[in-house]
């Protein structure tokens, strides 16, 4: 009872009713408006990502949100948004062919990626990578030229690891996920580095087949496990759904992403292609991240799961 009084249900509820007029939005705006603004609400996300350092409050050792008294806005959130708008702004009449077709994009991408790296938010810059990759590719790169950028991607990441260009927590992030694929190390570790990977999976074996009930596991009665309303929402949803519950939720989830690519693919217009598509690649790479995540196939890092999870600017976002 304790775990669940640490949750502010009405609050969430003041940041969805906030949020709500964003879909109200969204119905009455046109291809043609959003392609003569692009510039300008890319310029928008990143003048808060940049005001960030300047303005915003820092929590948990990273500086990432702006009090807007209301909620707390997360520029980074936004800046996915603006990334979407400009890149099928420039990609409508590019189809990166020739080396310079690329100078652009890239460094429009890159920008708001550094900016974000230095709240430090590796969980959002990880996010607008796949979401560039996939937009390249559906504005008409190569194949082997996407898997020669997806290699290049591991060989940096493999590189600031292994020559300490990330920060002493992300490189703890990671040895800590190494070595927790062996029971014995995550067990060790579970009052130390490993804390909120072990109490993941523990509730995630905890729901077993069908879960434990609305409500009633360990995480939510107990409070152990971080972040369990945002970050770590999966591990509550397969401890109290179980396989079959977790398993449902994710099959919704992905039939949601495909008919966003499928609308996608209808769309005769190639700029608002591009933007649906995006916007299929955002929660797909969302999903993909949480999941990993949440499972251990990936460094921990904080990534909420997109009208799942809670989060003012997320849920405006996706809205």
């Amino acid at each position: 009872e304790s775990g669940r009084r640490e949750i502010s249900f009405s609050s969430h509820l003041k940041k969805t009713i906030l949020a709500v007029p964003g879909v109200l939005l969204a119905l009455f705006l046109r291809p043609r408006l959003l392609r003569r603004s692009a510039w300008f609400l890319y310029g928008v996300c990143l003048t808060l990502v940049v005001l960030v350092p300047f303005i915003g409050v820092e929590r948990n050792n990273a500086r990432r949100w702006i009090d807007l008294k209301v909620y707390d806005l997360q520029p980074s959130e936004l800046a996915k948004l603006g990334v979407i708008l400009i890149l099928a702004r420039v990609l409508q009449a590019n189809r990166l062919k020739r080396a310079k077709d690329w100078v652009w994009p890239v460094a429009l991408v890159s920008v708001p990626v550094l900016f974000i790296l230095r709240q430090p938010d590796l969980g959002t810059a990880m996010t607008l990578v796949p979401i560039t990759l996939g937009m390249f590719y559906l504005a008409g790169a190569r194949g082997r030229t996407i898997t020669g950028l997806i290699l290049a991607c591991g060989l940096l990441g493999l590189c600031a690891y292994q020559f300490g260009w990330v920060r002493g927590y992300q490189g703890e992030r990671i040895e800590t996920w190494l070595s927790s694929y062996s029971a014995p190390s995550l067990i060790e570790g579970k009052d130390g580095g490993a804390f909120h990977a072990y109490h993941a999976r523990t509730v995630i074996g905890n729901g077993g087949l069908f879960g434990t009930g609305l409500g009633e596991g360990v995480a939510n009665r107990a409070g152990y496990l971080p972040e369990r309303d945002s970050d770590s929402v999966l591990a509550v949803v397969l401890e109290e759904g179980g396989f079959f519950g977790g398993s449902a939720l994710l099959l919704l989830y992905g039939l949601f992403i495909g008919l966003v690519f499928a609308s996608a693919a209808e769309m005769r217009d190639r700029f608002a292609r591009l933007v649906v598509g995006g916007v299929g690649l955002y929660f797909a790479s969302h999903l993909f991240i949480h999941c990993g995540v949440n499972l251990g196939l990936l460094p921990m890092t904080g990534l909420p799961l997109p009208l799942i999870s809670t989060g003012g600017t997320s849920l405006l976002m996706s809205l």
